[in-house]
């Protein structure tokens, strides 16, 4: 029996893509940069139908390509179409298993979107902190697979600090009931960990048991200018000092996103600023009665490190200063082609870099534009370079790998790394392999191996095979 009508025999057809326009939104990436073919799309609704669709690949050795909600930026979660697989698309797995109150926690199976997992927590008095754009469509699987960050890592930490427990299967085709909800278990290797930020290739992540937080008693949410990056790292140096780890979010926005928001959301008034300042948007949480923070920035004022200061009063204008963060990306879309680096840096190390890659890259292409922003408060940025009016958008692609070098060469100069938040996937493979050393390189494919000795699970992101 050839693998599709094995697979017709036990699931329904609405369970199954075949045809190729039905399968087409699910072989492509968010950003329409990766399409692959696959067999099929298969949307199992129960654990026994994963294990079993696991266990029908293995037997015709066809491939898995492990996919919540799609929205990978590194084309991660969609098939490459030289190797022969099928999608187990995790959509219709979308229980919440079990919330437990008195221990803070929260059991849900991986197709629940982020989004509804924090409005679930928030109808509970509870919170659960990580936050990102794409929440509305991200599952759970999905961001426990690339290990997603967001705005509030700076207090929360990213999905790594987030999950105590996890159910996998494997690809032997087994599953490891791994869902506890203990803050302590010293009793061997931390097997979950392996699975987080492992983007799919050594299991399909089926449940996870959370973390829930004490709901904040109140956000306050400022906007700030600046002169320069510098000062954005004194600000938060102080403000560290100061009020220590209320501190939820703190982002920079440069000067030139600020003029793409005016350009293509002119509807979203921004605060005063001056041209070439830089922004900040800072959240800060209280768990008790805030204390009168209205002087927090005097002193930052007073020295020079910051223009001017807008507190939002109410929470419409709170949603209005996040909502121009978060408008910044699709600014960016519609402004053209870019060279996008999801980057990670010692805070430190910021300032110098951003002015040696911005200078190293003009150098190569005349009047770029440089589009930065970013959770300054743990040292990720977005550092994207945008298309010249005078280059065709071929001719400035083509230039993508000098312009990766120029940047990737610099992030490690600083000690820093080529992937923040958003994974490896297909786009970032070769570089890993570049930039990462032989020994970090052996041990991955050593655990690869262990656990998934036939390649079965997302084969060609991550990690290439050995004698690539």
């Amino acid at each position: 029996m050839h693998f599709i009508e094995e697979i017709q025999t036990r699931l329904s057809s609405y369970q199954i893509l075949i045809n190729e326009e039905d399968k087409k939104s699910y072989e492509t990436d968010w950003r329409g940069r990766y399409q692959g073919d696959s067999l099929a799309v298969v949307f199992p609704k129960t654990i026994d139908e994963v294990i079993w669709t696991v266990q029908c690949c293995i037997k015709h050795n066809i491939k898995i390509v492990p996919q919540s909600g799609n929205t990978s930026l590194c084309g991660g979660s969609v098939p490459i179409t030289s190797i022969p697989s099928i999608i187990i698309n995790l959509s219709k797995l979308n229980q919440i298993r079990e919330i437990d109150l008195d221990n803070n926690t929260i059991t849900v199976e991986s197709g629940v979107i982020l989004g509804q997992l924090s409005d679930l927590a928030l109808k509970n008095d509870r919170l659960f902190p990580l936050s990102m754009a794409s929440e509305g469509s991200a599952q759970i699987g999905g961001v426990i697979s690339t290990n997603a960050g967001g705005t509030a890592v700076i207090r929360y930490g990213t999905m790594r600090a987030l999950v105590l427990g996890l159910e996998v299967v494997l690809p032997s085709g087994e599953l490891w009931q791994g869902l506890t909800g203990l803050r302590k278990d010293n009793t061997g290797y931390d097997l979950k960990q392996l699975f987080i930020g492992a983007e799919g290739t050594l299991g399909i992540i089926t449940a996870a048991t959370l973390k829930l937080l004490p709901l904040p008693k109140t956000k306050e949410v400022y906007w700030a200018t600046t002169n320069s990056v510098q000062h954005t790292v004194n600000v938060l140096n102080h403000l560290k000092k100061i009020i220590g780890d209320q501190i939820c979010a703190f982002e920079i926005i440069s000067s030139a996103c600020l003029q793409l928001i005016k350009k293509h959301f002119p509807q979203l008034v921004l605060p005063h600023h001056e041209e070439g300042d830089w922004a900040i948007l800072i959240e800060l949480d209280y768990f008790n009665e805030p204390q009168d923070n209205h002087s927090i920035f005097m002193d930052c004022i007073e020295k020079g490190t910051v223009n001017d200061v807008a507190i939002a009063v109410n929470e419409q204008q709170r949603d209005h200063f996040w909502s121009i963060r978060e408008h910044i990306p699709l600014a960016e879309k519609r402004e053209g082609f870019s060279i996008k680096h999801d980057i990670s840096l010692p805070i430190s190390s910021i300032p110098q870099f951003i002015l040696e890659a911005i200078n190293e890259v003009s150098k190569l292409i005349p009047s770029v534009g440089n589009v930065c922003f970013g959770h300054l408060g743990d040292g990720n940025l977005h550092f994207n370079f945008t298309n010249p009016s005078q280059m065709t958008k071929e001719e400035f692609l083509s230039l993508t790998p000098t312009v990766n070098q120029i940047v990737y060469d610099l992030v490690y100069h600083f000690n820093g790394s080529l992937s923040a938040e958003h994974g490896i996937g297909q786009l970032k493979v070769n570089s890993l392999k570049k930039y990462k050393s032989q020994l970090e390189l052996s041990l991955m494919q050593k655990i690869k191996y262990a656990i998934d000795p036939t390649n079965i699970m997302n084969p060609g992101k991550m990690l290439l095979p050995n004698n690539d």
